[in-house]
């Protein structure tokens, strides 16, 4: 018996091409401090309907946040553009892989007219890697800005932005279109980019985040870390003096959780105590904001944080 395989229009193709042949990796039961509820609220399910009926993709859905019933509830959600597919392949993140489709030209005005919709005081912008584009993505980013500047003018902006590695003159567009706060992810130590960050560089990302502040000093910048990769506490504490010398204004910390048995293993739960410890000691190195415990992700809150780190910005300025 022969059997034919319809790679073009199967809908079934795995999530995850390049990790199919991976050995299961095995991590710890989910303490109890890191459960969260089900979602099942008429707010999130107003949200998921406007998400839906935009044509839109969000990072909530496809990156599995945990957070998602609660952001949802109260009409927050982060927007993922540049379609759901990832150039990348990078062993923590659950968005999907492969070759992407064509960029949307109509998906800027489409955000835009979703925000509206919700009603954001605050949004965030995040992407996919798309390393197939000359820019990386930023020309979309800005038209997206300038899009919802134009349909939600009170609204203020928040991107999270892939590392546009040799992607020369990238960034300078993307901070010519002004956005509130600058989000970049170093996702973890440096020690530990070969197996959890194969495509990006260190370094760079850093670099990246310093740029955006020598361009524009009016734009707060941001970045994050997962801990429970197999890090070490002092690993930790020189990514918070790497992102100072970078001038980076605003650090999350949050636990990193298996997608699939076939992405990388969570090799500790840190508990909450440490997280505590780890904000007190951003805060000592000098950053404006940090958020720090085992459900913190990059986006959460991101509106309350955000008058916040305008407040500290402007105590700090007396």
């Amino acid at each position: 018996m022969v059997v034919i395989v319809d790679t073009i229009s199967n809908p079934l193709r795995p999530r995850h091409p390049e990790k199919v042949n991976r050995p299961d990796s095995a991590s710890p039961p989910k303490p109890d401090w890191i459960r969260v509820r089900a979602p099942n609220t008429r707010g999130y399910a107003d949200t998921r309907n406007i998400v839906r009926s935009n044509g839109l993709h969000t990072v909530c859905e496809e990156a599995g946040c945990p957070n998602i019933g609660e952001c949802w509830d109260k009409k927050h959600a982060t927007f993922m553009i540049m379609g759901d597919t990832c150039t990348r392949a990078c062993a923590f993140c659950n968005v999907k892989t492969g070759l992407p489709n064509a960029l949307d030209a109509a998906e800027p005005q489409n955000v835009a007219e979703a925000i509206a919709k919700l009603g954001l005081a605050h949004v965030v912008i995040t992407s996919v890697d798309r390393d197939d584009l000359a820019d990386g993505g930023a020309e979309h980013f800005a038209q997206t800005i300038r899009a919802i500047r134009a349909a939600c003018p009170s609204t203020t902006i928040e991107i999270l932005t892939p590392d546009f590695l040799r992607k020369e003159g990238a960034l300078e567009i993307v901070v010519a279109a002004k956005p509130d706060v600058f989000n970049h992810n170093l996702e973890t130590v440096p020690s530990r980019y070969l197996t959890v960050r194969p495509g990006a560089r260190y370094f760079h990302s850093i670099r990246l985040l310093q740029r955006v502040k020598e361009l524009d000093p009016t734009i707060f910048t941001k970045s994050g870390i997962m801990v429970g990769l197999g890090e070490e506490r002092h690993e930790v504490q020189q990514v918070m003096d790497d992102l100072r010398s970078a001038d980076v204004d605003f650090l999350t910390i949050g636990q990193y959780l298996q997608p699939t048995r076939k992405h990388h293993a969570v090799m500790r739960y840190v508990p909450p105590d440490e997280f505590a410890s780890y904000e007190k000691v951003a805060y000592t190195k000098g950053f404006l904001m940090v958020s720090a415990s085992p459900l913190t992700r990059s986006s959460h809150h991101a509106g309350e944080d955000f008058a916040r780190l305008k407040a500290a910005r402007a105590a700090h300025a007396r």
